[in-house]
Parts: C-alpha cells; structure tokens; sequence
C-alpha cells in the first residue's frame, strides 16, 4: 500500500451483501471476513444482510442502500459466477450510473496469482451508482480476501496514493 501518513484517514460508511440461495448467517463465512476487514481498517459496517439470488430483490436492496445517505459503499459477496442462478452482475445492471471496469479486471488478475485459469469463470464488478460505489466480488473466502486486501483496502483509504475512491466521492453526483 502507498499509504501517506500525513494525510488524515477518513472513515466511510459500507454496507455488506451476501448473495445466495444456501447460506445462512451461521454459515456466511465470506461475509464474516468482510465484516472483519471493514472494522479493522478503521470503517463502520453500517448494514448487513443475506439475499437470495433474485435479482429483482437483490437490486431493491440496493436502490434502498444506494438512497441512504448513511451508505457510501456496498460490497457483494457472491451471486458472480456463470451459472443460471449467479445474477449479481444483471442487478448491478439495474441500479448502477456507471461501470468501473478496472476493478473486475484487477481482481480477474489477481486471483490468476491465486487459482490460475479458474479466475475466467469470475464476474466480479464494480459500478457507481447514483453516487455510491458497489463492488461485487465471489462468494469463496479466498475471492473475498483477494478482493478486500488486493484492491478495496487500498482503494477505501483516504490515504492511499496517488488516488483512491474516498477522495473522490464528493465529485461523484457532478455533472
């Protein structure tokens, strides 16, 4: 991480989505991973919940978060594969303002490093969303560790340098 000390860290609000038709929440380990590193980096989990694969509801979940304005970022875990219940992309689809097409490709090529080839069957995404960010990454613990420690806990620290995604929020409803 290219963290400046000098800069002052701030704090973002994130709200947390598991996705899928199996786990329950004595069984959402991925989620419980990324609940831990969101509080450990210094940032308040303001939601959490379980949704099955149901892109009509997951995508009303995330209308209700993207119009909270105590929400400045959702993370997904699960719902990226390739099978015919995997829906979390075609969500997105329906709530987002803009792709950010560099995080999937990030994350595609850092799980290369992890699970080799297998990384092609990954649809991990990331939109902005009428001014909140929303990164979807696979339900596999590993996939979550990779996505949080490889990319979002850089990209979520105000410190992070040249840039980050907390320095731009405040830009991100201008026209």
């Amino acid at each position: 991480m290219a963290i400046d000390l000098t800069r002052t860290f701030k704090p973002i609000n994130i709200a947390l989505l598991t996705v899928s038709d199996t786990r329950g929440p004595d069984q959402d380990t991925s989620g419980d991973i990324l609940a831990g590193r969101i509080r450990v980096a210094g940032h308040t989990l303001a939601a959490r919940t379980i949704e099955k694969d149901d892109a009509t509801a997951i995508a009303a979940l995330l209308n209700r978060w993207i119009d909270d304005a105590g929400i400045d970022a959702v993370v997904i875990t699960g719902g990226t594969g390739l099978t015919g219940r995997d829906v979390t992309p075609e969500a997105l689809d329906r709530v987002k303002t803009r792709d950010i097409p560099g995080f999937g490709e990030l994350f595609r090529w850092l799980s290369y490093r992890t699970i080799g080839t297998s990384t092609i069957q990954s649809r991990a995404c990331a939109v902005v969303a009428r001014g909140t960010y929303i990164f979807a990454l696979p339900g596999s613990n590993g996939a979550v560790k990779d996505g949080w420690d490889g990319i979002l806990a850089e990209q979520l620290d105000s410190r992070n340098r040249p840039c980050n995604f907390v320095e731009l929020m405040p830009r991100l409803l201008e026209k």
